[in-house]
């Protein structure tokens, strides 16, 4: 497990930063905490923040990525909205985690059964709702497998839009910023997508949605 001083970050690789993620929902599917000196924390941190990842995720409840990923203050730079939509308020302030925080990996990180997502699959745009189920609505669209009863009352429907969606959240902050392009070409940043389940607590991350390289698949489009 790396250690919290600056320097120690400064090296980290992407995937390193992503590796650290994955053993940290361990711990918590497994009702186990990192042992950490809190108040410490705070002083070490209180001049400068340096998070090893940004967390692009859902505002819902149930989902903080500090406690599903068992770390601590000053470790993840935390963007929620609701569907973990890339708004550009939200791109820019993953630039920001990125370009002048230092942080290492981007992650956009959905979760099963999503209200917004829901609402998006329901074709719901009323209200400032709207501005958030028309960017997911792509990911409605790009789900073609399901013919019948395409609608919130569906889990596989759902489930299979929230994983689109979140393919359509990378490819909005791929397309939409030339600061995050600039250092995924360098290898200074990665950027993944993820899965949480509200059911068993575990974050999936698909092979396919690790981005390491601008060479990936998913972003060649």
């Amino acid at each position: 497990m790396y250690k919290h001083p600056l320097k120690d970050r400064d090296k980290m690789s992407p995937q390193e930063a992503l590796d650290i993620l994955i053993e940290g929902n361990g711990r918590f599917t497994q009702n186990i905490s990192a042992h950490r000196d809190l108040l410490n924390v705070v002083n070490i941190i209180k001049d400068k923040q340096h998070p090893f990842a940004a967390i692009l995720s859902c505002s819902d409840s149930r989902t903080a990525a500090e406690l599903i990923f068992d770390q601590g203050l000053g470790d993840l730079f935390s963007v929620r909205l609701a569907g973990n939509i890339a708004s550009r308020k939200a791109i820019g302030s993953l630039e920001y985690s990125c370009k002048f925080l230092g942080s290492k990996l981007i992650v956009v990180l959905g979760h099963s059964s999503c209200g917004a997502i829901k609402a998006a699959c329901d074709g719901y745009s009323g209200g400032h709702i709207g501005e958030i189920t028309k960017m997911i609505f792509p990911a409605v669209a790009a789900e073609t497998t399901i013919t019948e009863n395409r609608s919130a009352s569906n889990d596989a429907f759902v489930a299979h839009v929230c994983e689109l969606n979140v393919k359509t959240q990378i490819d909005t902050i791929w397309n939409s910023s030339e600061i995050l392009r600039a250092m995924l070409d360098q290898g200074e940043i990665g950027i993944v997508g993820g899965v949480y389940d509200l059911k068993t607590a575990t974050v999936t991350f698909p092979e396919a949605y690790q981005i390491f390289s601008s060479n990936h698949p998913l972003i060649q489009n």
